[in-house]
């Protein structure tokens, strides 16, 4: 347990909440911090990442990216990594994001698993973590990019953000039992956590990494949250009724705090300090973003698109 998983959280939360506020077509992430930070937090700098569609800005973050590049993606500004296209799915090349290469969801899978193949084919011990949606997760994409890494125990880690949710349809009307379970027709280990324990994440990711470093192939995690919000920040949710939640959903940060504190390894200043912290972190990168130069045609130009 630590505190540094526990500010990432809140870096999530805080960055998102903004970043709904400005786009109203920002796809929210609030209530599912602790399956991102727990997939991605202790992966090496060499290792590959392919997040979620939700996911790639905290995750770019704790990789190492600028907050207020990021934003500027958001706001369609000229500073941004990709000068505002593809909002912030696609970043710094150098800190081993696969980049989303179509709007589409699932074609992040393929790419991943590519990844993991070179990185058996260089004989090192990189492996790549990939997180993929409910919803994403009954493509055809998937099934390919798990039967080909399994026949050839490649080293990656698929992780299902089981949110509850693909769009407006509720998981019970798509998916017919376990998506964990799903790995036994591929002969891989399979596992189900409580995707608003960090913790669990964590540790789930880690014995799975462990596997794929040592040779072993992939692993599936399904990781159980719940999508709080709408699909995108401006979804006004009518699909949803007030008895559609779950029983006992608990707030990430909420519980990870408690233990935390329970288990005497932080203070409750410190956590306070965490939250004023990361606050002016954001309202300063919102505030540079927002002053930064508009994108115009000149910047959009073919140089980008022909050598």
């Amino acid at each position: 347990m630590s505190i540094d998983a526990y500010r990432w959280m809140v870096v999530c939360r805080e960055f998102d909440r903004t970043l709904c506020a400005a786009n109203p077509r920002w796809f929210p992430i609030e209530g599912e911090e602790a399956t991102v930070v727990g997939s991605f937090i202790d992966l090496r700098a060499d290792d590959a990442v392919a997040p979620h569609y939700r996911d790639p800005f905290v995750v770019y973050l704790m990789r190492g990216a600028e907050m207020w590049r990021l934003a500027c993606q958001v706001l369609g500004k000229t500073c941004g990594y990709n000068k505002g296209r593809s909002v912030p799915f696609n970043g710094p090349v150098e800190l081993n994001v696969v980049p989303w290469v179509a709007g589409d969801l699932g074609t992040t899978l393929g790419t991943a698993t590519g990844a993991a193949l070179a990185f058996q084919q260089e004989g090192s011990q990189r492996t790549c973590v990939c997180s993929f949606g409910d919803g994403t997760a009954n493509r055809g994409d998937v099934h390919e990019a798990l039967n080909l890494a399994a026949c050839w125990r490649l080293p990656i880690v698929y992780v299902c953000q089981n949110n509850g949710w693909a769009i407006s349809q509720p998981v019970g009307s798509y998916v017919a039992g376990s998506i964990a379970r799903r790995a036994d027709g591929y002969g891989i280990p399979g596992v189900c956590v409580d995707g608003n324990d960090v913790e669990a994440v964590r540790q789930a990711v880690a014995e799975a990494v462990s596997r794929a470093r040592a040779g072993e192939g992939p692993s599936l995690i399904e990781a159980r949250t719940w999508r709080w919000r709408g699909h995108w920040a401006g979804d006004t949710q009518p699909y949803r009724s007030a008895n559609s939640e779950p029983p006992g959903i608990e707030d990430p940060l909420d519980l990870y705090a408690y233990r935390l504190l329970t288990e005497r390894r932080t203070t409750l200043e410190e956590l306070q300090t965490v939250h004023r912290t990361v606050e002016d972190e954001v309202r300063e990168a919102m505030a540079r973003a927002m002053a930064a130069p508009d994108a115009t045609a000149d910047d959009l130009g073919l140089e980008d698109v022909y050598a």
